[in-house]
This record gives structure tokens, C-alpha cells and sequence, in this order.
């Protein structure tokens, strides 16, 4: 993990560009960034997201030790994030 730099912004465009086009289907809502960082300075996050049309959020988050019990009951183990991502096939970028 790592402080936000504007260059982040033009990495998560790009991708998010890349499943517009290769994954999204006609009758899914636009697919939307998430940059989650260690720490973000709102001035520069706001320059480097200022002309980028695309919903992209950048934010700050805490890493716990443990997940909370009431959403390690709910939330997929990182298992089966790898078995669904192997599912998708996704070509080459």
C-alpha cells in the first residue's frame, strides 16, 4: 500500500477503459473505479481525476488485522475471488 499519486489516475482510467470494452455487455451500468490507497491529499486527487469523464472514486482506507466476524460470514475468501476470475477467461491485455 501507498500514498495516492497522480499517475494512479491514468492506471485506473486505462483499466477501466479495457472492461468497458472487452467485458462489459450492452445492459450493464458504466463500470465504475475504485482506488483504494493509504493515504490521498484531496487537492492533487481532485487535479489528477479533474478530466477524466469516467466514475472513478479514489479513497482512503485502514487495514485491520482480522475481518469483522459479521462480514467474513458474507464477503467471498480470496479463494474464490481467484476461482471466479479463472471463470471469466479474459483475454490478454
Amino acid at each position: 500500500m501507498e500514498d495516492f499519486k497522480p499517475e494512479f489516475a491514468g492506471k485506473l482510467n486505462f483499466y477501466v477503459s479495457a472492461v468497458d470494452d472487452l467485458l462489459k455487455r450492452p445492459t450493464d451500468n458504466p463500470t465504475i473505479g475504485i482506488l483504494l490507497c493509504k493515504n490521498k491529499k484531496k487537492m492533487i486527487a481532485e487535479y489528477a481525476l479533474r478530466d477524466i469523464k469516467k466514475p472513478i472514486s479514489v479513497n482512503e482506507f485502514k487495514l485491520l488485522d482480522k475481518l469483522p466476524k459479521e462480514y467474513a460470514k458474507i464477503l467471498p475468501t480470496a479463494k474464490d475471488f481467484v476461482n471466479r476470475v479463472k471463470l471469466l477467461d479474459i483475454p490478454s491485455l
